[in-house]
């Protein structure tokens, strides 16, 4: 997920969201937000700013070990009962897990997308006995400061010796290299045939005045290159314009929207299928023509470069979207 204040244009590429010190912490986040967050293009508590569902699985451990502590030692006439002591441990801790409409919750989990709906899955969950109050404006006192501090705040990159940014550099890779593919209606490439296309965004190296001074450390204008080029393809690799049909050691690339095969693949899967019964109302849902797609043409297909393509058909009145996620032909 991204914040929902960043534009979909300035969200950095995801080879470099580990460098985000928020990417791997959980975020302490208004339901509101969470609500109005939108996803990534690349590559899923009530705090009275809107209302979320909570996936939460019931444990039933609680009922297995109650019954072997029953059936198990029996209780001291005297003294220390850890068999006792034990059941009340967890007595209180079903209470704790017991659920009431109007308690209060600390909810902890990832965010996903199930049946077009927004929730999270729950992997950390407790009920918060807070009578008076104090622990929920004691959170609403600290998100706000949390959100000034560290969520608002924008991811910053070190800048390369040129003086740009690492995102920038490969944002113009991807730009040239989809201004390459435009202007010559590529429609196959291996990675040495455009490489050489982002030679001019690599940093010359400084030439030393003595022969016999140490070369300065660090990777090669060659290296570099090659690594610009690996990052920018998997850019393109995400966001669906380039795939590889077959992977083999024959390095052959698939630009999408000049894929003639994989457009009448697409096209003729939805025509097939929509004579269905099961589909002939509503349509084929992208998921069930991307299933096919991937046994009848290309394993190697992903999603993203199905959208592009089923955009592409749409554009040219060859398929018709009856919903979202459902397309038909005419």
């Amino acid at each position: 997920m991204q914040a929902p204040t960043m534009d979909q244009a300035e969200e950095p590429p995801s080879m470099l969201w580990g460098l985000d010190p928020i990417f791997s912490a959980f975020a302490r986040l208004y339901v509101r937000d969470i609500l109005q967050m939108t996803e990534s293009t690349q590559v899923p508590v009530d705090d009275g700013t809107g209302v979320i569902n909570c996936l939460c699985w019931k444990n039933d451990l609680f009922k297995e070990e109650e019954n072997s502590l029953n059936s198990g030692v029996k209780p001291s006439d005297g003294g220390f009962n850890p068999v006792s002591e034990l059941k009340k441990l967890r007595q209180a801790q079903q209470s704790r897990c017991r659920l009431e409409i109007g308690e209060l919750l600390r909810v902890r989990g990832p965010v996903k997308t199930s049946r077009q709906q927004r929730e999270i899955m729950a992997n950390c969950f407790y009920k918060v006995n807070d009578p008076v109050m104090a622990v929920q404006i004691a959170w609403m006192m600290e998100v706000p400061q949390l959100y000034r501090q560290c969520y608002d705040k924008p991811l910053q990159l070190q800048p390369t010796a040129t003086g740009e940014s690492a995102v920038s550099s490969i944002g113009k890779a991807t730009n040239i290299i989809k201004d390459f593919f435009k202007q010559k209606s590529v429609s196959r490439f291996r990675p040495y045939d455009v490489q050489d296309l982002l030679q001019p965004l690599i940093p010359r190296q400084p030439q030393t005045a003595l022969a016999e001074q140490e070369p300065v450390a660090g990777p090669s204008a060659c290296q570099q290159l090659r690594q610009l080029f690996k990052e920018a393809l998997k850019i393109l690799q995400d966001e669906g314009i380039v795939y590889r049909k077959v992977k083999s050691q024959d390095e052959l690339y698939h630009v999408t929207a000049q894929d003639k095969d994989l457009l009448i693949a697409v096209k003729d899967i939805i025509r097939e299928d929509c004579k269905r019964e099961k589909y002939a109302e509503k349509g084929c849902h992208i998921l069930h023509i991307l299933s096919a797609v991937r046994q009848r043409y290309s394993l190697n297909v992903s999603r993203a470069a199905l959208e592009l393509v089923l955009k592409s058909l749409e554009c040219n009145s060859d398929v018709v979207s009856t919903s979202d996620s459902h397309y038909t032909v005419f």
